[in-house]
């Protein structure tokens, strides 16, 4: 088995077309398929179905795949490590974040980084932070940075609390509300909420607040992006609480002070077994240290 041929076979698995896998791994179709063909030979298995419709998985290439990303997952890390050794920072930088993360600067973070090390290819990825965790246990992700209540721990990853600080309420201008210097958790819970779907950690934060309260709150919308829910309190559809450092970069809006707000505590999680050497670079560039305190 070769490492070209394993590519090979994660191109066609991701695309699911034999000519834009061979496009992606500059070859011609030709040789990909020979090279792929000779592969299941040697496993003694096919591990592409292919019709003049589709090309699909077969049981037997579902299970050679995680294992085939693993491999091409290590040989760039063990490359990246050889160059770090001579004192040059390659291979990936894949970052997750959240929406409203404030603790950090990361769009001029990542110039500054690419600056210093242009031959890291940099992958972005905007998601919840659960879902971001799992990522970075999985090795999707190299560093994600979340938004987490203080109940909430992230499990089976490295973790540095960044900061915290605490949520406040949403309103539109012209709402009843947006005249006061501050309001209670009971007064907004007669209004209609956008928030993030239940069971996320987002939603975590203020569903605890209320609970704890003894209060019941009207969910009205429920968005998968923090960053939507602006475009919904804006028009009066609804309220919302948003951390108070995101808040300040809105317009259109207008931010009150909650008495019995929860905390957002802020946090940069990756992977136990490691940091890669552009990762490494990316949080010494943040200012973030690499061995963190128990949180």
């Amino acid at each position: 088995m070769e490492l070209q041929q394993v590519r090979y076979v994660v191109a066609v698995a991701e695309t699911l077309n034999f000519t834009r896998a061979a496009e992606r791994c500059l070859v011609v179709q030709s040789a990909l398929s020979h090279q792929i063909s000779r592969l299941e030979q040697e496993l003694g298995a096919r591990l592409f179905e292919r019709t003049s419709r589709r090309v699909r998985l077969t049981a037997a290439g579902e299970a050679f795949l995680p294992a085939a990303r693993q491999c091409l997952e290590a040989a760039e890390r063990a490359a990246a490590e050889v160059a770090a050794a001579v004192g040059e920072v390659r291979g990936r930088l894949a970052v997750g974040l959240i929406p409203t993360v404030t603790a950090v600067d990361i769009p001029a973070g990542l110039h500054a980084f690419r600056g210093r090390h242009p031959q890291v290819r940099i992958g972005l990825r905007v998601g919840a932070s659960d879902d971001l965790v799992d990522q970075v246990r999985q090795g999707t992700l190299d560093v994600a940075f979340l938004g987490l209540p203080p109940t909430m721990r992230p499990q089976g990853v490295t973790a540095r609390e960044l900061a915290r600080g605490r949520l406040v309420a949403v309103v539109a201008p012209d709402h009843p509300l947006a005249s006061l210097s501050r309001v209670t958790l009971r007064e907004l819970a007669a209004e209609p909420f956008v928030d993030l779907p239940s069971g996320t950690a987002g939603r975590a934060q203020t569903d605890l607040a209320f609970s704890a309260a003894g209060l019941v709150r009207d969910v009205a919308f429920e968005v998968t992006d923090a960053a939507y829910m602006p475009r919904l309190v804006g028009p009066g559809l609804a309220v919302a609480m948003l951390p108070a450092a995101y808040v300040d970069r809105l317009t259109g809006v207008t931010a009150v002070e909650v008495t019995d707000a929860p905390t957002r505590i802020e946090t940069v999680v990756w992977s136990r077994s490691g940091l890669t050497p552009a990762t490494a670079a990316f949080l010494d560039l943040l200012g973030i240290p690499a061995v963190p305190p128990a949180i």
